[in-house]
């Protein structure tokens, strides 16, 4: 499968399958591209998947001493150029939204819209923020994997549930490597004056965003959409794929 070099030279490792309307999928803080195992054999009949090892992820160059976030934007970017994507619908995991957006708004001639999955894509707006702060003040309380993951499914699932633990240990860079994207906004209106479209997809369980922060930044962003998939949990993509593939093709089609 094909790397391409980042502006700065680092290797960023991706994925194609399929064909047909593109659709880019970028992981969270502990994914890479094979997260999307399930994403990739039931979207890959209908439409192009891709799938990308942001820098210090899976596959991707990871010698640097540091990762800083706001490199991971250009990554995408790179992969877009390479792979000559137009109309292409961005789909982010949780942090991974953020470059997902920011990429997105440098390269609308590339993106026709975006996915903010489980996360509000790094919006600098005040109300928000405070919103944002006070979720995660809860999901704190609980143990890591209780955020990610309904106990019922860490419970029925077990062989799952081991692999989406196993998934973080191939990456280098780590979470707080991740925490860097949001400075800088985008602001609401820098994403308005883009053009390109978003879609808040939202966990109705999620316990890392609370369903009425998500429907907040959707009041406040005009134009955007939400689709809010019932008792769906934070790692929707990994627990109720069919839930979510239905849901990233729901979009996909409306773009």
């Amino acid at each position: 499968m094909p790397v391409v070099h980042s502006s700065d030279g680092t290797e960023i490792y991706y994925e194609r399958h399929g064909a047909g309307p593109a659709i880019l999928f970028v992981h969270g803080s502990g994914g890479h591209h094979a997260a999307w195992w399930q994403q990739v054999a039931a979207l890959r009949d209908r439409y192009t998947v891709v799938t990308v090892d942001l820098r210090g992820f899976g596959k991707s160059g990871s010698s640097m001493p540091e990762f800083d976030g706001q490199d991971f934007p250009g990554d995408l970017i790179a992969v877009l150029d390479a792979e000559d994507l137009h109309d292409v619908l961005l789909v982010g995991q949780s942090i991974g939204a953020v470059a997902a957006l920011k990429a997105a708004l440098r390269r609308p001639d590339r993106v026709g819209g975006v996915a903010l999955g489980h996360s509000l894509g790094g919006l600098d707006h005040p109300e928000l923020s405070e919103l944002v702060a006070a979720d995660r003040a809860e999901a704190v309380k609980l143990p890591v994997l209780d955020r990610l993951l309904s106990r019922r499914f860490q419970e029925e699932e077990p062989a799952r549930t081991f692999l989406f633990q196993q998934m973080g240990t191939f990456n280098v860079a780590k979470m707080a490597d991740l925490r860097n994207l949001s400075v800088n906004g985008p602001t609401i209106e820098e994403i308005v004056a883009s053009g390109v479209q978003v879609w808040f997809l939202a966990g109705e369980t999620d316990a890392v965003l609370s369903v009425a922060t998500v429907r907040r930044a959707h009041e406040l962003l005009k134009g955007s959409h939400l689709e809010i998939v019932p008792g769906a949990p934070h790692s929707m993509y990994w627990e109720s794929p069919s839930l979510y593939n239905a849901a990233v093709a729901k979009i996909r089609e409306a773009l």
